[in-house]
């Protein structure tokens, strides 16, 4: 009787003690994991549960205190940065130095002012500087690139442009070819490749090649001015320019529905220079989200909207701008988003691969009696 007692204590002391362990928890343990693995496929793994926050500290800015302490005309380097580089240009118009700050600062001063005034010309006033490259579309990367050109007043030399409206307002249309005018003006050639018809009407020249796609095309169908692809009667570019043919609006429309569940709606969305808006969005239709330059389309639709859905209904670790919430979710069960990034990770990837068509081909080949 009294070794069992015995045992029966031991045994409960060992419980015990096996109950006190402490363990270091998920967050932990993951975070260990990612900053110890040599593996980059599980490093990329762990990544997945992580997602950007801006410091408490800095607030994002990734300054030290001192710096930041540092003013010129009450802003600090952060409150510049913040600006929009309208904004921003016109704080340095309003900036008064005196003595020693108007020795050191005037050229400075001069530099900035031109380097602001040539993305303003492009249409990119209402960008701040601090805005994150990523987030850019692809026509505001291209004019940023246009605009350190602009600056650098070469000549003599030949610009190659794919489609630098992408993106672009047809109100700002009108700023970009200024400036492109400007580069020609100075002497230098500049070829773009373009659909958009306020670009073809301002070129001096114009090459249509065509008459189709793939198989259909290869071939030059007009060159000339502008008045003389109108009057092509085989460029189908010229019958569009001439107004002979035209975009067809649909006589009919699909309505959305009434019910909440045939809506999603974005709640208090802030970020970038999206001023606090609720956006009602109806689904199953085909909805088009527009607007002039720098208006918060894409900040809307590929910061906020697309991220949230992404993380909702994927587990994706991208970072969501900033909103209240969005209601609807639950009607959606999948989101895809179609960019222009390049397909597939790999060098062999092509159509056939990206879509899965190969597979197909593959195994029709396998059938076929050489084959087996």
């Amino acid at each position: 009787g009294g070794n069992r007692e015995l045992k029966v204590k031991w045994d409960s002391a060992k419980i015990q003690a096996n109950l006190s362990i402490t363990w270091e928890g998920i967050v932990p343990a993951l975070m260990r994991r990612y900053e110890q693995t040599q593996s980059e496929n599980q490093k990329r793994y762990y990544a997945g549960f992580l997602a950007e926050q801006k410091c408490s500290t800095c607030g994002g800015a990734r300054l030290k205190p001192e710096v930041v302490g540092v003013h010129v005309g009450g802003k600090s380097i952060v409150d510049v940065s913040e600006m929009t580089i309208g904004e921003a240009h016109e704080f340095l118009d309003g900036l008064t130095l005196t003595g020693n700050q108007q020795l050191i600062g005037k050229e400075l001063i001069k530099e900035i002012g031109n380097r602001l005034r040539f993305l303003m010309n492009v249409g990119l006033d209402y960008l701040s500087l601090s805005r994150k490259g990523p987030t850019l579309s692809g026509g505001e990367s291209q004019r940023i690139r246009l605009a350190s050109q602009v600056g650098s007043e070469l000549t003599g030399v030949l610009y190659i442009l794919d489609e630098p409206s992408i993106g672009l307002h047809q109100r700002d249309n009108i700023r970009l070819l200024e400036t492109l005018s400007h580069l020609r003006d100075i002497g230098n050639t500049l070829i773009v490749i373009e659909h958009d018809r306020e670009t073809m009407e301002a070129a001096d020249w114009i090459v249509d090649i065509g008459p189709g796609a793939g198989l259909l095309g290869g071939q030059i169908i007009a060159e000339g001015t502008p008045a003389s692809i109108r009057r092509n009667p085989r460029s189908v570019t010229g019958r569009f320019l001439s107004g002979k043919e035209d975009i067809v609006c649909p006589e009919q429309r699909r309505r959305p529905g009434k019910d909440e569940s045939s809506w999603i709606t974005v709640h208090g969305a802030r970020e970038n220079n999206l001023a606090d808006i609720t956006v009602p969005m109806p689904l199953e239709l085909l909805v088009a989200v527009t607007g002039v330059s720098g208006a918060g389309k894409s900040t809307l639709i590929n910061q906020i909207l697309y991220p949230a859905l992404s993380r909702q209904l994927h587990g994706s670790d991208l970072e969501i701008g900033d909103h209240d919430r969005i209601e609807g979710l639950e009607s959606i069960d999948k989101v895809i988003n179609i960019d222009q990034a390049p397909i597939g990770r790999t060098p062999r990837s092509n159509p056939a691969t990206y879509t899965k068509v190969f597979d197909l081909i593959r195994d029709l080949f396998a059938l076929l009696p050489a084959s087996k």
